[in-house]
């Protein structure tokens, strides 16, 4: 099987590369892409690879632009760090996505997933540019207000106010740009699919961090980060090795 990797961090489009090896020696990588405009350029030339394994987020913008300048009608894998609800639109059409740092055990069950597709056709390649069309555009489902319970009253508390989200002894809080702390009658979970990925990440399990909410960030032990936010949180927020890469480049998005 012959396969194409998009992916601009060399460890990740290294590491899937391995990965693939390692579980079916048949499998050859043929082209790795580190750019849309790379990604364009080649398959505008047309390719003899079966399988597409392609992140979400490159450093010059987001895949799904790659599609509004050529057709790529061969199965993709989207890889990605951020697991919003809309992603999982592209089962619809036998098309997987792949959470990172990626899993073996689910890259296993993505790629017997692609080896049971039925041959793609026409029909199917414009499912898919709908799905595309669905995901990008669909920052008006994203959450723009929380009422919360305050004494005898509800607030409606503006989603771009909130600097993080955390879970604190089992009660979920959000914590506003003026050091306001409400109680958010939610789980984590579902906040963070309500959210838009953009401005907005699960950082561990306890935090949700909105982008400029962050102050700084410091290294710490093993690979691993220290971020300090605005305002400053009761406990330290640790940014894990497998997910410092990730992070840095959506703060830097």
């Amino acid at each position: 099987m012959k396969v194409i990797i998009v992916e601009d961090e060399l460890a990740a489009s290294d590491n899937l590369t391995y990965l693939l090896q390692e579980l079916d020696s048949g499998i050859e990588v043929i082209k790795v892409l580190d750019s849309i405009r790379a990604a364009v350029s080649y398959f505008t030339g047309g390719t003899e690879a079966e399988l597409v394994f392609m992140d979400i987020h490159l450093a010059d913008g987001i895949s799904f632009d790659i599609f509004d300048q050529v057709s790529i009608n061969i199965p993709i894998i989207f890889t990605t760090a951020y697991d919003q609800y809309a992603l999982k639109a592209f089962k619809l059409n036998s098309i997987d996505y792949l959470l990172k740092p990626i899993d073996d055990e689910e890259l296993t069950g993505a790629l017997k997933k692609f080896k049971n597709l039925p041959k793609i056709t026409d029909a199917s390649t414009l499912q898919m540019g709908a799905l595309l069309d669905l995901i990008k555009n669909q920052g008006s489902n994203y959450k723009t207000t929380y009422l919360v319970h305050q004494r005898d009253e509800m607030i409606p508390v503006k989603t771009e106010s909130i600097s993080y989200f955390y879970i604190e002894t089992g009660i979920v809080k959000g914590v506003t740009m003026e050091n306001k702390s409400y109680v958010i009658d939610q789980k984590l979970e579902d906040i963070e699919s309500e959210l838009n990925p953009n401005q907005f990440i699960r950082i561990n399990r306890q935090f949700i961090l909105q982008k400029n909410a962050v102050a700084n960030i410091k290294y710490y032990f093993n690979g691993k980060l220290i971020v300090n936010t605005n305002p400053p949180t009761k406990d330290r927020i640790i940014v894990s090795k497998a997910k410092a890469t990730e992070f840095k480049k959506w703060v830097n998005s």
